[in-house]
């Protein structure tokens, strides 16, 4: 097997597991299902990981890296201040409710719900990246909050959980109903609370 196929190998077996696990859960999910959808041999898949759980550690890092890449160019970004680009933010995240729910739920939070106490490893794989991401929208609110006055009895980063949290919870109904709708509902009433913060208007 050439380096080249090795990495191309590795790759598959992530993105398949993105999938995947999104699809079924971490616990409903078997090697011989990511191996298939992957397109590889199970001897491919034990040549790049040990185990499943060192695959979802894996997988959550580059479904990391890929979620930082993808919000970093988001168009949002280019908004003038900062309570715009929180207010944008969300409602980039709103647009992006298409497609299969496996398409745009977060890997993070289908891991973690259950891996917290069965699998601390993966746990704290997602609280790293999900915590990384959360700082991202900390400094925009933090900024947000200089730029408009605004002094409150409440921080930029518990915020910032507050929105995850929403989005978090929006996906989890969204599976519940099998649709969008009530993500985008819930992601309004986001907005529209986070418009009052800042007064300003919605993005």
């Amino acid at each position: 097997m050439t380096s080249a196929s090795k990495t191309g190998a590795r790759e598959k077996l992530l993105d398949a597991a993105m999938m995947v696990i999104r699809e079924r859960g971490y616990g409903a999910s078997t090697v011989d299902e990511i191996c298939a959808a992957a397109g590889v041999t199970k001897g491919a898949f034990f040549h790049h990981f040990p185990s499943k759980e060192d695959l979802a550690i894996a997988a959550a890092a580059h479904f990391g890296a890929m979620a930082d890449g993808f919000f970093a160019t988001a168009p949002y970004r280019s908004l003038t201040t900062a309570a715009d680009r929180v207010l944008g933010y969300v409602a980039f995240r709103k647009a992006i409710l298409r497609g299969e729910l496996a398409e745009f739920t977060c890997l993070f939070g289908t891991l973690v719900q259950e891996t917290y106490d069965s699998h601390p490893a993966i746990r704290a794989a997602c609280d790293q990246h999900m915590s990384d991401h959360v700082a991202m929208i900390t400094a925009d609110i933090a900024l947000a909050m200089r730029e408009n006055r605004i002094k409150a009895d409440w921080t930029p980063e518990s915020l910032a959980f507050h929105i995850q949290a929403v989005l978090q919870g929006s996906f989890i109904y969204a599976k519940v109903k099998q649709g969008t709708k009530i993500a985008e509902d819930c992601l309004d009433h986001l907005t529209a609370y986070l418009v009052t913060i800042f007064k300003t208007k919605e993005t």
